[in-house]
């Protein structure tokens, strides 16, 4: 890697917001999707208390062997169990210091937050999207219906796929969003995909996020 390559790859992990950030932003007010309607007749499935990540399991057990990726953006997400397959934009932070969403006009794109790790890289990146829209269901509607060891593929402007299996789908309230366990590297290459859950209202929105854990464990 040439200097000016290891220059740029300096400034950009220095501008990466700490997880400590992304936490605080989802900490207050609404829910990370605020375009959510919530008004259908069944709303999205929620995770099962089964569907928990097993804390007395190593989380980077299945990632041994596996080597962490260089930086790549990320411009494909599927997700085969729920029939997910949607372009990736990225997205940063509102004017309000909330993380920003993909427009809810199209509710086919995905958006991942470049304050944090690119997909495949060593640490912890995040996916988000909205569940709904005025129109109807949305590209993470069906997040909570996921089980664990169900898989979702990143495909990266490198050219490679970083496959994710999934060890936990949880809801948190977005006023006890546990931003360190959620957001702090485990060390090893992992994924968060994150959109809005739990109760609705029309007042303020869906009072929650689900919250989908996953691990590298292959690189395609």
């Amino acid at each position: 890697m040439y200097d000016s390559e290891l220059a740029e790859e300096e400034e950009r992990r220095r501008k990466r917001a700490p997880w400590g950030v992304i936490a605080l932003v989802l900490l207050t007010g609404l829910a990370l999707i605020r375009n959510g309607s919530g008004e259908f007749d069944v709303g999205p499935p929620q995770p099962a208390s089964a569907a928990a990540p097993d804390t007395r399991a190593t989380p980077g057990d299945a990632a041994a062997g596996v080597t962490p990726l260089p930086y790549s953006v990320p411009d494909q997400v599927s997700i085969p169990a729920i029939q997910v397959d949607a372009p990736v934009m990225g997205v940063g932070l509102d004017p309000d210091g909330w993380v920003d969403a993909p427009p809810p006009e199209d509710p086919n794109l995905a958006g991942w937050f470049t304050g944090a790790v690119s997909p495949g890289e060593k640490g912890t990146a995040v996916v988000v999207g909205h569940v709904d829209n005025q129109q109807g269901p949305a590209v993470f509607y069906g997040l909570g219906a996921l089980k664990k060891g169900n898989k979702v593929e990143v495909h990266r402007q490198d050219g490679k796929t970083a496959v994710f299996e999934i060890y936990g789908i949880e809801v948190f309230e977005t006023d006890n969003f546990p931003g360190d366990r959620v957001y702090a590297s485990k060390g090893t290459p992992e994924l968060r995909v994150i959109t809005c859950g739990g109760g609705f209202t029309k007042e303020n929105g869906y009072d929650g996020n689900v919250v989908v854990f996953a691990r590298l464990v292959e690189v395609r």
